[in-house]
């Protein structure tokens, strides 16, 4: 029988992307994209990449938090075997239990190590086939008119449903959206995100208001913690609720299925601690009744490709908002995803088939754990 490959190091890479414009939501403004990549070297020469991209406002963890934990994880997987991703997922975990985002470039990166060494494309690993389909692009909060201009141009660019941010007053989110609507005409779906920033009031009559402009779905409307009066927005509203940022880990995933707060749910492996727990997230769902979307945070295509993976190898999963990348003003990855406007096409190399070009890498600042 073959040895399996040992961890014999691990680099990681301090990133920093502008952002073509700043991003605002209800809940802060992102101005650069701060991600740390993750590469696992074994012994056997392979070796598996993944990305971690914090946001403080939504996983309380920065770049510099991230930074600090990131040799911790590596010293507790370092000379072990990363094809036992489910042991070395345990060991992360129950030593950093709050850092979702810095786990999942760990876990991204064990993932795309798991399929190399078996010669498989990351969908096929999971147990998934191969499909293409498409995300929505995002437009941020901002006036009214620049946002209706901004919806425009991505229905002209030949997206098949627009994301648009919300959560500020009752008169301002229906103006945005009734603005757009008129922009775009009734056939483009319009989905919307209020990031938590409504109270239940507000978020009953802004949705009521909405109702009749053809809302696909909205996010998250109140905080995060307040499942009950989610579960009273959904119950007084026929536009369906997904939770995001109520949704971490699969015991979320339990509590808002049981409890009836919404109709869908959005994975981000930034939140579950990657691609591990996102599984049991999409199970959970799935034996509940509640289909899934996988969202992002402001990752380049390499973190996104390995969340399109995911997306391709689960049928419950029936909504894509891997958009992030669109905001930044370089891409440094290699292969990957290919996008065509909206629609998203995987590779067939082994692994996530992704990477970050080598003169990119040369301008951050690394650190190597051994």
């Amino acid at each position: 029988m073959k040895q399996a490959p040992k961890i014999t190091s691990v680099d990681i890479y301090k990133s920093y992307i502008e952002l073509k414009e700043p991003f605002r939501i209800a809940i802060m403004e992102i101005r650069s994209a701060q991600s740390l990549f993750i590469r696992i070297n074994t012994d056997t020469g392979l070796y598996g990449t993944g990305e971690a991209n914090p946001t403080w406002g939504i996983t309380g963890e920065t770049q510099a938090i991230s930074l600090a934990g990131a040799s911790d994880l590596a010293k507790i997987i370092l000379r072990k075997h990363p094809l036992d991703i489910e042991t070395r997922i345990r060991e992360l975990s129950g030593f950093l239990v709050h850092n979702s985002t810095l786990r999942s470039g760990f876990d991204m990166a064990l993932y795309d190590l798991l399929g190399k060494v078996s010669g498989l494309p990351l969908y096929a690993v999971l147990g998934g086939g191969k499909r293409s389909f498409w995300t929505d692009n995002t437009i941020g909060i901002s006036e009214p008119d620049d946002m209706a201009t901004k919806a425009v141009a991505y229905k002209n660019q030949g997206f098949k449903a627009i994301k648009v941010k919300l959560g500020e007053t009752t008169d301002r989110d229906i103006e945005r959206i009734r603005k757009i609507r008129k922009a775009i005409g009734e056939k483009l779906p319009i989905r919307i995100d209020a990031n938590q920033g409504w109270d239940y009031q507000t978020a009953v009559n802004v949705l009521k208001a909405l109702e009749p402009m053809r809302i696909e779905y909205c996010e998250q409307p109140i905080a995060r913690w307040d499942y009950e009066n989610m579960r009273r927005i959904r119950q007084n509203t026929s536009i369906a609720i997904m939770a995001d940022e109520s949704l971490f880990d699969h015991h979320d995933a339990f509590k808002l299925a049981t409890m009836g707060c919404c109709d869908y749910f959005n994975i981000k492996l930034a939140k579950a601690g990657g691609i591990h727990t996102a599984l049991k997230i999409n199970a959970i769902a799935e034996g509940a009744g509640i289909h899934c979307m996988v969202g992002c945070m402001m990752e380049t295509r390499l973190g996104l490709t390995a969340a399109a993976h995911l997306v391709s190898s689960r049928p419950n999963i029936c909504y894509a908002d891997l958009d992030g990348h669109m905001a930044l003003k370089e891409d440094p990855v290699i292969g990957g995803a290919e996008y065509n406007a909206g629609e998203i096409n995987l590779p067939d190399t082994p692994g996530h088939g992704a990477d970050i070009d080598g003169a990119f890498l040369k301008r951050c600042e690394r650190m190597t754990v051994k």
